[in-house]
């Protein structure tokens, strides 16, 4: 018998940032990574018209790493930091610019110390004893081409593409494509790709 698509219908909603998120369909974003930037934001996040749906913002010369996901408009929707002394680069995500326990959402962690291929485990506020992960990242991030998946299973809730174009290459932008299954929290999933995009930058660091 064959296997069910990975991108049926979910059962009930991703909805991790807030339920206004999920649309009942997929949604295709592009993600621009500045190469140099003080100022304007470290991402620019773009729906298929062009339009800018999210950016985020680093804190320069902070203590730690630490990153805001801003809406449209310029609202704080999450803000991201990592914890001091972790052996696993765990990133704390919280409400808002909270940095409070009582505002947290989720953290995510690499699955092990030594990776050759990416693997992120991500666990939900609730899940405090962390026996099993809520979602997975998986893949190459160098390639740009990783998958959300939810827990252990095979069920994509999003995946990440490289886009090349003349412009990028000369603009020294870095950018790729993210595709959003139907129902899944797009604010959650570019959250969880900022933190990514930081791990890894990492990489070349002591642990």
């Amino acid at each position: 018998m064959a296997a069910m698509p990975s991108a049926a219908p979910l059962v009930s909603p991703v909805a991790v940032v807030g339920p206004q998120f999920c649309a009942p369909y997929p949604v295709d974003l592009t993600v621009t990574k500045k190469a140099i930037s003080l100022s304007d934001g470290d991402f620019a996040v773009t729906d298929v018209n062009g339009t800018v749906v999210f950016k985020v913002k680093g804190t320069v010369f902070s203590i730690r790493d630490h990153r805001v996901l801003l809406d449209s408009a310029g609202n704080p929707l999450v803000s991201m930091q990592q914890k001091i002394l972790s052996a696993h680069r765990r990133w704390q995500v919280y409400r808002g610019e909270s940095s409070d326990s009582k505002d947290l959402l989720f953290s995510v962690k690499k699955s092990s110390l030594i990776q050759f291929k990416t693997e992120l485990d991500v666990f939900l506020a609730a899940n405090t004893s962390e026996q099993a992960c809520d979602f997975k990242i998986k893949g190459s991030y160098f390639e740009r081409s990783c998958t959300v998946s939810l827990g252990e299973s095979n069920t994509i809730i999003a995946q990440m593409s490289r886009q090349y174009t003349v412009k990028n290459l000369v603009l020294g932008k870095d950018t790729f494509g993210v595709t959003v299954y139907p129902y899944v929290d797009h604010a959650f999933v570019v959250a969880l790709i900022v933190i990514l995009d930081e791990i890894n930058k990492d990489r070349d660091g002591g642990d």
